[in-house]
């Protein structure tokens, strides 16, 4: 399988009079289609890892390689064009736009992105939602759904622009154990059945079990890789 996401001696350093290392000499390559598990304790840096791999912050040191393409010479514009075009977040709170309904959340990035009309951003808004088991939510507001459904919206919305990596921050982390359990098998299936890169941070587990392939940091630094 070919690489699409490549990570080059990685570094995440925060300023001060005493400087923080979160993430330390990491250089790893994920493959298209694997579902990936980042593991490690409190303040190891999982999520500084996945914030450097999803183009959110920017590295101290190293470079990330994102579908071939280095991104490190990228302006703020060209970051932001590639987070919305090549990658999808699901995070554990969903930040779901209490405003809007569930079908206007999940078309918000295809009209950022302008490839649709917004007809057919709405189309797709709603075959995503029908995939995920919950379009006959779609004209309802978060607030009307469980944690569950809500966390399916919120995967709806990370593939509104068909990315070719979904990265997850803890993304059953406020679930009970069934929706975690539901949570787990859509993401592993869009890795295996759709042929996303899925990259999660998770501290479960039994989440983790599904995962073709668990990183386990400590102190920042790679401890281990190993299928799963």
């Amino acid at each position: 399988m070919s690489a699409v996401l490549v990570a080059e001696h990685l570094v995440r350093r925060l300023g001060g009079e005493v400087p923080v290392t979160l993430v330390d000499d990491v250089s790893l390559s994920i493959a298209r289609g694997e579902f990936v598990c980042i593991m490690g304790p409190s303040g190891s840096g999982k999520s500084s890892l996945l914030y450097l791999l999803g183009l959110l912050d920017a590295p101290s040191g190293g470079r990330i390689l994102l579908d071939g393409e280095d991104t490190s010479a990228y302006g703020e514009n060209e970051l932001a064009n590639r987070r919305l075009a090549k990658l999808g977040f699901v995070f554990q709170f969903h930040f779901l736009l209490a405003e809007f309904t569930v079908l206007d959340n999940v078309v918000l990035p295809m009209r950022r992105l302008g490839r649709l009309a917004d007809e057919q951003a709405r189309a797709r808004g709603l075959e995503l939602l029908e995939r995920l088991g919950v379009a006959d939510q779609a004209d309802k507001r978060p607030s009307q759904l469980s944690g569950g459904q809500r966390q399916r919206v919120a995967i709806a919305r990370a593939l509104a622009n068909d990315p070719l990596v979904v990265l997850a921050d803890e993304p059953t982390g406020n679930l009970d154990s069934n929706a975690a359990a539901n949570v787990r098998d859509i993401l592993r299936g869009l890795a295996h059945d759709l042929g996303k890169t899925v990259v999660a941070v998770t501290h479960d587990s039994a989440f983790a079990t599904a995962a073709d392939r668990r990183i386990g940091l400590v102190d920042g630094h790679l401890a281990s890789d190993r299928a799963a």
